[in-house]
């Protein structure tokens, strides 16, 4: 099954791209309305748009999936059922695909559901309480944002029309487009994982590395921001654009500062998707679509590699993921370690690597632009941090000696987990400049002062060295001052977001109703209803028994005030 679908999908993303080629050579775009019911005077009408940006996604989409298919033909070779775990990523990238092609809310609606129903049931794959836990919060996360769709698509009905491309450019400044627009945005930021919805990402870690791979570069996390690309009118237009850069800046920031603090290898780079996720947006929301476009697709290349590579590398160091362990992989596990350290600098932007050509670019447009001085330190901080956690990752797991147990057998000879990693390796190398010359029919000349061209590489330079010295173990065993570990703890657990959207948002909830149940259900109406009615009746139940029982005197007397009474009763009549 692995086989059959790699070539599969290996051959439509070629067709993809050539297809993607041709369309944006001739400016074309291909709106096909196919009629799936039509009854009396009602039709449902499915509707599908082609352009180049969509083949051009859905070819990237199919060609990481392929390789990643291929290299579960091994990954997960222990598997009993992985027939099934192909079946389920089928579903994923279908669901994916749907999302793409869709310029109507219902039909993105079925993709988008299907996303995170599908990626529930992957997070939940090795079945223990902390998959199920992460499944839930994934899960839950994201149903806030298919709240927010539903409002949407009633919204729409306004408009006599689900297909939101025909009202986009009319209806801008409208109220009801800007309240649907701000609806698809909350949307976008559950998928997306910005604040406050982050914490999900790096719970989603507890899936299989290789579903990690798929999610975090192409489908899941950046359906978010595609669905933001389409709606990128209504952003730069209204003040959704100003929130959205806001959030997701600090979305980078936050990403960045906790993966200096991670250990846990997998969660290092989830926590790098989410500071890549804030670049996205955030370049989007100042209304430069093509480039976010650009950077997600440069991006999906680069994480998936690097995904692969921490799959290879846990594999090898018998499933354990502590950085802390490892040490000297790169005499191990050579060819890897080559895979993972390219990918790594593509990551921070090395030159000529595909992350360059858009991170860089991105970088000197917020030079240029009207930007404030807290937008533009976000910005370059976080670049920052990126080199600070990548070389930290590098120096723990590469550097020195082996700290796992003596007995593991550390070795490169993984064939074909290995053939997948090369394939995106290659692209990890020529995606950037290739994309470069395809997407901007001119190059950009972005015109600025010396010291404003160096100041990326400057920051890159200092939060290298930045990510070596908080990685030297000293500093541990100096700082264990109780302000340190605060700060640490702070800054390590995403600011505290997990619990907050756990612990935090169900504790109130249940104290309150454990208040009200005292209170109510067991407290006063309780007193004063059932059991309070049934304690009076028994007392005079039982003071008359006694009487019946104990005085015969008593009893006679009673008897005749009855008889007494009744007569009255009767006279009265």
């Amino acid at each position: 099954m692995c086989s059959i679908s790699f070539i599969n999908l290996i051959s439509i993303s070629l067709s993809f791209f050539l297809l993607s080629l041709y369309f944006l050579l001739n400016n074309m775009i291909y709106f096909i309305e196919w009629e799936v019911v039509s009854l009396n005077s009602s039709s449902i009408v499915m509707t599908f748009l082609f352009d180049w940006m969509s083949l051009l996604f859905m070819s990237f989409v199919l060609m990481i999936a392929s390789l990643v298919i291929f290299y579960s033909k091994e990954y997960m070779s222990s598997d009993n059922n992985i027939n099934r775990f192909i079946m389920l990523v089928l579903m994923f990238v279908l669901s994916m695909m749907l999302l793409i092609i869709s310029p109507n809310l219902i039909s993105i609606l079925l993709g988008w559901d299907g996303l995170g129903l599908v990626s529930y049931c992957l997070v939940i794959y090795f079945q223990n309480i902390k998959s199920y836990n992460a499944g839930m919060l994934t899960a839950l996360s994201n149903r806030i944002g298919d709240v927010a769709f539903l409002l949407a698509i009633a919204w729409m009905l306004n408009y006599g029309s689900w297909n939101y491309i025909f009202y986009l450019e009319i209806m801008q400044n409208e109220f009801e487009m800007l309240l649907i627009g701000s609806l698809v945005m909350l949307a976008a930021m559950t998928k997306s994982a910005q604040i406050p919805f982050s914490s999900w990402l790096p719970a989603a870690m507890a899936a299989p590395t290789p579903v990690s791979a798929l999610v975090h570069s192409s489908t899941l996390v950046t359906a978010g921001v595609y669905l933001l690309i389409r709606f990128n009118i209504i952003l730069s237009t209204s003040w959704l654009g100003q929130l959205l850069l806001l959030l997701s800046g600090l979305t980078m920031f936050m990403a960045g500062l906790g993966a200096n603090f991670e250990f846990d290898l997998k969660k290092i780079i989830a926590l790098s998707t989410l500071s890549q996720l804030g670049l996205m947006m955030s370049i989007l929301s100042m209304g430069f679509f093509k480039l976010a476009m650009f950077h997600l697709l440069t991006h999906a290349l680069f994480k998936a590699l690097l995904f692969m590579c921490a799959g290879a590398i846990i594999h090898n160091m018998n499933n354990s993921q502590d950085i802390r362990l490892m040490g000297g992989l790169s005499i191990h596990m050579p060819l890897t370690s080559a895979c993972f350290n390219v990918s790594n600098l593509a990551l921070c932007g090395m030159p000529f690597l595909a992350g360059f050509y858009s991170k860089d670019m991105i970088l000197e447009i917020v030079s240029i632009s009207n930007v404030n001085m807290f937008s533009f330190f976000l910005y370059y901080f976080s670049t920052g941090l990126t080199v600070s956690y990548s070389f930290r990752l590098v120096y723990y797991s590469m550097t020195g000696d082996l700290n796992c147990g003596s007995l593991n057998m550390l070795n490169d000879e993984s064939w074909i987990m290995l053939r997948g990693m090369l394939g995106l390796l290659i692209m990890s190398i020529i995606g950037g400049s290739m994309l470069n010359w395809l997407i901007f029919p001119f190059p950009y000349m972005i015109c600025l002062p010396i010291y404003m061209k160096l100041l990326t590489l400057f920051v890159c330079i200092v939060g290298g060295m930045f990510g070596y010295l908080i990685s030297l173990s000293n500093l541990y065993f100096l700082n264990k001052s109780l302000f340190m570990y605060n700060v640490s703890n702070f800054l390590g657990s995403m600011w505290f977001m997990p619990y907050i959207s756990t612990y935090g948002m169900i504790f109130y909830p249940l104290n309150y109703g454990q208040l009200i149940v005292k209170s109510f259900d067991q407290g006063w109406s309780e007193y004063f209803g059932g059991q309070h009615l049934y304690q009076k009746l028994s007392t005079y139940s039982k003071t008359l028994f006694l009487m019946h029982n104990n005085s015969l005197k008593i009893y006679l007397m009673l008897f005749v005030f009855w008889i007494l009474i009744l007569m009255n009763f009767l006279l009265f009549l």
